[in-house]
């Protein structure tokens, strides 16, 4: 549904969030309706293939394969560099595009967040675009432009699923904790590419492990290997062969998120993998234990103030200036990140600014495990016992138990474990724990 975005408010419709450039506080101060970029690129079939495979991970349902009409990358802009986001349709493959700063030829990058579609006029201007031709890109209130000798096209802000938000923040987290694994250089990552399966193909398991032959997929665990679940979620890559000049693989030999972050020309695909290809983003629950802390949301509230799109966030600074603890920082960007206004960088190991329009409720809205952990505790269900903690229905169901160790006996627990956040249970000894005597 098209708009006029950042000129005007930006609000939550039934369908989704319609994104507007609101006055954006960047290093240099508060700047009003921004502009984001208008250049040339260095490397233009590279952003022009770059942005289709970000609108092909949209528009895919990788569960079932089923294509969908989504085609609407989050485009960021951060002073030094533009990153462009999306999820895939079944919301189990994140992808970011970032546009580093060797990737442009001429122009000025400034500050701020839309989302666009990326729709049929576009998508056939960005084939068409060969290694030697030039592009410009235009991004700002009014979209995206992307400009050929041959055709310009234009896309107009759009409405971000509302789930994107929720999306935004699981991967964060579930990013911030994934170890490095290994990286290869261009000839065993293309390697790697060519091999990939089809996005159409049935899903597929393996472990990743790099030996002297290049990147192998082996079907038993492997030291130093990576569990993949559904190897067809990375196809999309596969329009960005031929540039390919590395690959960086995170994650470990046991079921979790996997970050698998191609180096091309100017730029850097990033793809990040739930733990099965059933799985979204959008479920996870991974911010569940921060998002629970006493002072976190007023603490929220103090940091959020001090973001300008910064494309690398230094803790330590944003401690000083809050003049909050490290700890109570982190917290409070875990919450930003449920509000989708804070990601996380693998390649930089840091957090980074985009600006979603800001909705109070919305921790509450979309957690509705902490909501009733809350309500556990303000109803006085949770009892301190000498082993642990027993929680009381208040609904005449039974009673639960949760260990010293954090080990609950609800149904939730034992079906998840800690996999998909902590049960409501384990939240609710978390908050009384941390209430003052």
């Amino acid at each position: 549904m098209p708009t006029r975005a950042f000129a005007t408010a930006s609000h939550l419709g039934e369908d989704g969030l319609t994104l507007g450039l609101a006055p954006a506080l960047t290093p240099g101060g508060v700047v009003d309706d921004p502009s984001f970029f208008h250049g040339f690129a260095a490397h233009p079939q590279v952003l022009a293939r770059g942005l289709l495979t970000l609108a092909d991970v949209t528009a895919t349902r990788y569960v079932q394969y089923t294509p969908s009409t989504l085609r609407d990358p989050v485009l960021t802009a951060h002073g030094d560099r533009l990153r462009a986001e999306c999820f895939s349709a079944c919301n189990s493959v994140y992808a970011r595009l970032d546009l580093l700063p060797d990737g442009f030829d001429s122009g000025e990058i400034g500050h701020g967040t839309t989302n666009v579609d990326i729709g049929l006029e576009t998508r056939t201007a960005l084939s068409r675009v060969g290694r030697g031709r030039l592009l410009h890109l235009d991004v700002g209130r009014d979209g995206l432009t992307v400009s050929s000798p041959e055709a310009t096209a234009v896309e107009r802000p759009v409405e971000m699923p509302g789930r994107w938000v929720r999306a935004f923040g699981n991967v964060a987290e579930l990013h911030h904790g994934v170890p490095h694994a290994f990286a290869v250089g261009a000839v065993p990552a293309r390697a790697f590419v060519a091999a990939l399966p089809a996005a159409t193909s049935a899903a597929r398991t393996g472990w990743l492990v790099a030996d002297r032959a290049g990147v192998r997929v082996s079907a038993r665990p492997v030291h130093g290997g990576v569990l993949v679940s559904g190897l067809h979620r990375l196809s999309a890559v596969k329009r960005l062969l031929p540039h390919v000049t590395g690959m960086t693989v995170h994650g470990d030999a046991d079921p979790g998120p996997v970050v698998v972050a191609f180096d091309v020309p100017g730029a850097r695909l990033v793809l990040g993998l739930t733990d099965e290809a059933w799985r979204g983003h959008s479920g996870e629950g991974s911010l569940l234990t921060a998002l629970a802390g006493e002072t976190v949301a007023e603490d929220a509230d103090l940091v959020s103030a001090l973001l300008a799109f910064e494309p690398v966030i230094e803790v330590p600074r944003l401690a000083r200036e809050a003049r909050l603890a490290e700890p109570r920082v982190r917290a409070a960007l875990a919450v930003l990140a449920a509000d989708g206004r804070v990601g996380w960088d693998t390649h930089e190991e840091a957090w980074f600014h985009r600006e979603l329009p800001h909705d109070p409720d919305r921790v509450e809205k979309d957690n509705p495990r902490l909501v009733a952990a809350r309500r556990l505790v303000a109803d006085g269900g949770v009892v301190r016992a000498a082993d642990g903690w027993t929680l009381r229905s208040r609904s005449g169901g039974p009673d639960h138990r949760v260990a010293a160790g954090g080990r609950c006996t609800c149904p939730w627990f034992l079906a998840h474990g800690t996999g998909r956040g902590p049960c409501a249970h384990v939240l609710a000894v978390q908050i009384a724990s941390e209430a003052p005597a």
